[in-house]
């Protein structure tokens, strides 16, 4: 069992920047693929970020070039550094995690993920 808890949240102009942290316990997450997500209200959880124990990245087109995902192994987290903020990101923002999978692809997938946290909320004013 893993469990996750996200941190970082907040108000933030657009533009601005946010860092979200996701801690994660109960077992290390080095072989674990990791991933964020968000849903904005009225609306469903859509991918933003994941990445593989291989470090690979996979990004939603919407926050490519402007987010990154990175984790460290040793300190057991994931984070996501969110920069040039819009209105249109604001969502709750949750992390996750699997350990068996069949292809990167379907990292992109919330179906893919065995574990999540609570969430976080990201509110962009304009």
């Amino acid at each position: 069992q893993v469990q996750l808890v996200e941190s970082g949240g907040g108000l933030v102009q657009a533009g601005g920047s946010l860092r979200l942290s996701c801690a994660a316990s109960g077992r290390a997450i080095s072989d674990h693929a990791m991933g964020w997500f968000r849903q904005a209200p009225g609306k469903e959880r859509e991918f933003v970020a994941a990445m593989s124990p291989s470090f690979s990245t996979y990004y939603a087109d919407s926050v490519k070039g402007r987010f990154t995902i990175s984790r460290d192994n040793a300190k057991n987290t994931v984070t996501l550094q969110m920069n040039s903020l819009k209105p249109e990101d604001t969502a709750v923002y949750s992390c996750a995690a699997v350990r068996v999978y069949n292809s990167d692809y379907l990292l992109r997938s919330s179906a893919a993920y065995d574990y999540w946290g609570q969430g976080t909320q990201v509110t962009v004013s304009s």
